[in-house]
């Protein structure tokens, strides 16, 4: 049997890349805990500057592996370990230290949209689509999906796709806030790794922090941000990436980040 998921490093960039295009990349258990060792993996690689999660075939994913889902579900236990391990790894990923960026192709619907959710950027071929189809079905999301969408489309549009489990396209799902760059299909991957190599120019702290405090800061009150922003920046510019960004500005060169 073939790895359900393939990882490796290309330049920079560590990419996950789903590898089940025969039943649309739907997310097993085995699935997830591939995910959640490639991301280890990379972060513990100073040479990584990103992640990159792709995936073959047609379609992106089409959500849980219903048929691993229905043989545990007279099995509390099981279904408990199944539900906590998929939402633990993708909460990891929306809080690697590491910029997660996601290419979208064809359906990324249900269990796939909760994937999408927990990247940083998403990247979307002009004939994706998106959608909850959990309600359809007599389910309900079980990996964040139906805080995380409300969180970026707010309460009532998120609402709205959960009970009609209707389908966005590409340009609705970008106007809707879930999506940030919409390419064409033939483009996507190449697009993405593109951007994930402008990221690899930056600082590996920088950019961690930046994350860190739009993570951190999102249940605070305004004075609240502030202060965790004005500490960061307090602690950040003594750092050598700082000194070595200033002397490039000044030099008019770009910059070489060591860290």
């Amino acid at each position: 049997m073939s790895d359900p998921v393939i990882s490796f490093v290309e330049g920079n960039v560590g990419i996950i890349e789903l590898a089940r295009p025969e039943k649309f990349n739907c997310l097993s258990l085995e699935v997830h805990e591939c995910i959640s060792k490639a991301r280890i993996e990379f972060e513990a690689n100073r040479e990584v500057r990103s992640i990159l999660i792709r995936a073959q075939g047609k379609h992106f994913c089409t959500g849980a592996d219903l048929t691993e889902v229905k043989g545990k579900l007279y099995k509390p236990e099981e279904l408990d370990h199944f539900i906590g391990f998929g939402m633990d790894n993708l909460r990891a990923l929306e809080q690697s230290p590491l910029p997660v960026i996601v290419a979208v192709q064809g359906l990324c619907l249900a269990g796939g949209i909760e994937l999408m959710l927990s990247a940083d950027v998403c990247f979307a071929a002009e004939a994706a689509q998106f959608g909850d189809q959990h309600a359809q079905f007599g389910l309900i999301p079980g990996w964040g999906g139906s805080q995380r969408l409300t969180r970026l489309m707010g309460q009532r549009r998120a609402l709205d796709l959960m009970f009609s489990a209707r389908w966005l396209n590409a340009d609705e799902a970008k106007d809707a806030g879930l999506v940030n760059y919409v390419v064409g299909d033939g483009e996507l991957h190449t697009a993405a790794q593109e951007y994930c190599q402008k990221i690899a120019t930056r600082s590996r702290p920088g950019i961690a922090e930046m994350k860190r405090l739009a993570r951190e800061g999102a249940d605070l009150t305004i004075d609240q941000q502030m202060r965790l922003e004005r500490d960061a920046a307090v602690r950040a510019l003594p750092s050598a990436d700082v000194s070595e960004g200033l002397d490039a500005f000044e030099n008019r060169r770009a910059p070489d980040f060591k860290s």
